[in-house]
């Protein structure tokens, strides 16, 4: 198993903690392994196998147990009645009703209780409704880069980075020799969320429509769009689809984690804006085996990693949009000012407050450093600012502005 350290951290500082731990995220990025890793920690901490108990309701030898009550009988008889009991359910949305057991076992003080469940099936937003105020999320995504290396070693980053980038990062993905035979296991997640869990739940019938929506989005990973603008392109390209339709597939892709959405952020004015969002896949190498060509756009593929990246360390993540007021002569010799909009691609906001991050391949062109560091230099604010790049030149420091070569970032 490849050590998932960030994330059985937050699983032991939840441990005994009067909640549900609710483990979601993707299909096949390592939800049923972190919980493995975090029984192993508590056996190597001192608990003996008989105060833990694990099912997967997936699994054909619980099929007598298809409904909460079932499930409910069948664990409450195997607690230990003087000891913590450490509860393991995968994939609960298998059983009807299924919160109605997570509320009995809740409620007792000898239960810490973990859950996992198809995010495609149980929607993000059905948890909160189903165990209000119960429970506390835990969001996995497929191996960080970090991850990644832990697991084939770090002799020649940077080609082990465009592997990460074209592969992808899904831990299975590693069992395999052949880039064939990963994009087919790629294929096969994909398959298995969109045409049959996306599909059949959300009664999309339209399988063509629904791959093209997909496609869409893929292909302009990292770029503004409106879903006006979306649904016109669409229709023009053959897909008709109004605007309302077209906010329910986004959702549904969002709910499933097979996409992202970053909201745009007025650094200047402080506010969430409701236009121009931009959308980033769950997996770059997921991107490259649907698209089905040799794609060239590293630069978005790189921003997109670095989203990813961003979310995993805890933070809210925005894109960044600001007015500026530039100052120009006109022929008169009379000084005018128009607004020019500044672009920064992530605004970041943690627990030690907001940060900024400009991502770029290279910055050795003196024209490309000037533009990436404009965007930044146009806030006035003291908070931290990086420009994250490729270069493997020593980073740099521009009045404040930080060049830090991406890899090294990834590897924190």
């Amino acid at each position: 198993m490849i050590p998932r350290p960030q994330y059985l951290q937050k699983m032991v500082s939840l441990r005994d903690k009067q909640v549900i731990k609710i483990i979601t995220g993707v299909r096949r990025s390592g939800k049923s392994t972190l919980f493995e890793l975090f029984r192993e920690h508590l056996q190597n901490d001192g608990v003996p196998p008989e105060q833990i108990i694990s099912l997967n309701m997936e699994d054909p030898a619980y099929r007598d147990m298809p409904t909460w009550d079932k499930l409910y009988d069948h664990i409450n008889a195997r607690l230990l009645p003087d000891r913590k009991n450490y509860v393991f359910i995968d994939e609960i949305q298998n059983v009807t009703d299924f919160q109605r057991a997570a509320d009995g076992l809740f409620i007792k003080n000898n239960v810490d209780l973990y859950l996992t469940g198809s995010n495609s099936r149980i929607q993000s937003g059905e948890w909160a409704t189903m165990l209000t105020g119960r429970y506390i999320n835990i969001s996995i995504l497929p191996l960080s880069f970090k991850e990644y290396i832990s697991a084939v070693g770090q002799d020649n980053l940077p080609q082990k980075f465009r592997q990460y980038m074209e592969l992808g990062a899904f831990p299975m993905c590693l069992n395999f020799s052949t880039t064939d035979d990963v994009r087919n296991y790629l294929r096969s997640i994909y398959d298995t969320i969109i045409l049959k869990d996306l599909a059949t739940i959300n009664k999309f019938r339209d399988f063509n429509r629904l791959e093209r929506i997909v496609k869409f989005i893929s292909d302009n990973i990292g770029k503004e769009m409106s879903v006006n603008n979306m649904a016109e392109t669409m229709t023009k390209d053959g897909v008709k689809i109004n605007v309302r339709t077209l906010e329910k597939y986004l959702k549904a892709l969002c709910d499933s984690y097979i996409f992202y959405r970053a909201d745009r952020y007025d650094v200047r004015g402080k506010k969430l804006l409701k236009t121009l969002n931009k959308y980033y896949i769950v997996d770059t190498g997921l991107r490259y085996a649907l698209l089905k060509s040799n794609l060239t756009d590293t630069g978005r593929m790189l921003e997109n990693i670095v989203y990813l990246e961003l979310l995993r360390r805890n933070h809210k993540v925005y894109v960044g949009k600001m007015d500026v007021l530039r100052r120009e002569k006109d022929a008169n010799g009379n000084v005018t000012g128009k607004y020019v909009t500044k672009e920064i691609d992530f605004v970041v906001e943690n627990n030690n407050g907001t940060e900024y991050y400009q991502v770029a391949l290279s910055t050795l062109d003196p024209q490309t450093l000037e533009r990436e560091l404009a965007s930044l230099q146009a806030v006035a604010d003291h908070h931290p600012k990086f420009l994250l790049t490729m270069d493997a030149l020593p980073g740099g420091d521009y009045n404040g502005i930080k060049q830090v070569n991406v890899l090294d970032w990834l590897l924190e």
